[in-house]
């Protein structure tokens, strides 16, 4: 438990989980996008290529240079809380944690062989200790996940991206690439915040991290059911063309939106997931040799079906018909033709705010 100025104030004791295995908190959708990505064509080339020119080495010397590294005698009240979220997800090893100066909340985990995080002034200065155990546990969901490779790949093709030269693949097919890897970004940042939930076990922080991403730190001026609301309002909202608009919206994202993350984890727990987990009931790091690809690829199918009967979003509505039967799908498609935008609003749609990358 924290004060509102972030200080401990009793012990508490957050449930253990040992051996835990990453399939236990990962979501379907990330991993059958991995898997969609691993047999993109030019994917293995280009991995093999950049783990060549950014060695392990360098990342970790450019941020043992500009950074803070986090341990007893630095920053010692955010080396407590980490190895606190260390312990209960039981990660066979401790990443190393830094901390950069920079005034944008923002935390990524990095590296091709041994994984290491960083978080960002702006990020301690925006959350409470109870907040910053949910980040923290994100990150080390996405050690334990294995992402730190694709996430560091992602960073540095989108980089790069302007001078594609030196790839041996045209820049339509790195075009493909960074779009794809984007698209299992957005779906591991649901993996990590699953993992952030079970390392700090206490959802209102989540979903207030998840606030205070969105609007920042006036608290006091949001409200919780309100801002859930808003992401119900965001799945249903509209006709065929802001199904689309949605899409568009997100194409350039590495992150899903604060409101749907907020709204995709209540989900997770309203479903019993996150309970089935801190029961004990999870998959173990011992048993993980014993997956198939061919059974996350079934886990990921019933995953998304499942998701587009519940969705209200009806663009998903029209693909549902489309999977059933064209029947009525014609007449659905002419309304949203014909019926013309509402006074005063255009179809273009607006950029997101900002365009930085706030919590990995």
């Amino acid at each position: 438990m924290t004060t509102s100025g972030g200080e401990a104030t009793a012990a508490q004791v957050w449930v253990q989980l040992p051996d835990l295995s990453s399939r236990a908190y990962e979501h379907p959708a990330d991993r059958s996008a991995l898997v969609a990505l691993r047999r993109l064509s030019g994917f293995d080339v280009v991995l093999r290529r950049l783990s060549g020119l950014l060695g392990e080495r360098r990342l970790r010397l450019l941020y043992l240079a500009s950074a803070v590294r986090v341990g007893e005698t630095q920053f010692a009240g955010l080396d407590r809380i980490y190895a606190d979220a260390v312990r209960t997800l039981d990660l066979p090893s401790r990443p190393e944690l830094y901390v950069a100066q920079r005034p944008v909340p923002q935390a990524m985990t990095l590296g091709l062989d041994v994984p290491f995080i960083v978080v960002t002034t702006g990020l301690l200065d925006l959350l409470d200790d109870d907040e910053l155990r949910f980040v923290l546990g994100h990150e080390l969901g996405h050690a334990l996940s294995g992402h730190a490779v694709y996430q560091t790949m992602l960073i540095s093709l989108l980089r790069l991206s302007a001078s594609v030269g030196w790839l041996p693949i045209g820049y339509l097919g790195l075009r493909a690439l960074i779009a794809a890897l984007r698209e299992w970004s957005r779906k591991a940042e649901l993996s990590g915040d699953r993992a952030g939930l079970l390392a700090g076990q206490d959802p209102d922080a989540a979903l207030r991290t998840h606030m205070k991403l969105a609007g920042g730190a006036r608290l006091d001026e949001m409200d919780t059911e309100a801002f859930l609301a808003q992401g119900r309002e965001y799945d249903a909202a509209g006709d065929l063309r802001d199904g689309v608009l949605k899409l568009l919206n997100l194409e350039q994202q590495t992150h899903p939106f604060a409101v749907n993350r907020a709204v995709e984890l209540r989900r997770w727990i309203d479903g019993g997931g996150y309970d089935q987990v801190l029961s004990g009931d999870y998959p173990r790091r011992a048993d993980d040799s014993g997956t198939s690809v061919g059974d996350e690829v079934r886990a990921a199918a019933r995953s998304y079906k499942e998701s587009m009967d519940a969705s209200a979003d009806p663009l998903v509505g029209l693909l549902r018909d489309l999977g059933g039967g064209v029947a009525g799908v014609r007449d659905k498609v002419t309304g949203w033709m014909r019926r013309p935008p509402p006074p005063g609003t255009s179809d273009a749609p607006a950029g997101p705010p900002g365009e930085g990358k706030p919590e990995g």
